[in-house]
């Protein structure tokens, strides 16, 4: 006859994967890198006029943002710099990451690049995006004959 061993719950080996997928990650790279095409998170919103995005980007410098636009594409890119920590010390969890981040997005119309505004405060970047004239609805008056 043999043994039966307990079999492990589903619980217990999320667990153990969780814990062999941080090892995994915190032992891959001193600097972690934004891979997320969903980073900085942006919200965009529109009107007659324009439009308006608003990016979360805690822990960025200002200096270290570039914006970019095109046309009818808005582009995001810049640094986040690591913590600056004593050299002594050994993380016991790390989940903010910082390096190079890059994002683009179309936007619904084309832009007026020489109106585009931003400002930054408290880690959120607002850019101020006015229609250009020539894609502005136009009103056209019918004839009566």
């Amino acid at each position: 006859m043999y043994q039966r061993f307990p079999r492990p719950s589903i619980w217990q080996e999320m667990d153990q994967l969780q814990r062999e997928m941080n090892r995994l990650f915190e032992t891959t790279s001193k600097r972690q890198v934004f891979n997320s095409p969903s980073y900085p998170a942006l919200n965009l919103w529109t009107n007659e006029s324009g439009q308006m995005v608003s990016a979360e980007m805690p822990g960025v410098q200002p200096d270290d943002i570039s914006i970019d636009v095109t046309g009818d594409a808005l582009s995001i890119s810049g640094e986040r710099k690591p913590d600056k920590v004593i050299q002594e010390v050994r993380y016991h969890r790390r989940e903010r990451a910082y390096g190079s981040f890059s994002r683009t997005i179309q936007l619904p119309f084309m832009v007026d690049t020489h109106k585009v505004e931003a400002s930054f405060k408290d880690g959120v970047l607002v850019i101020s995006l006015p229609r250009a004239e020539a894609d502005k609805p136009k009103k056209i008056a019918i004839k009566n004959q």
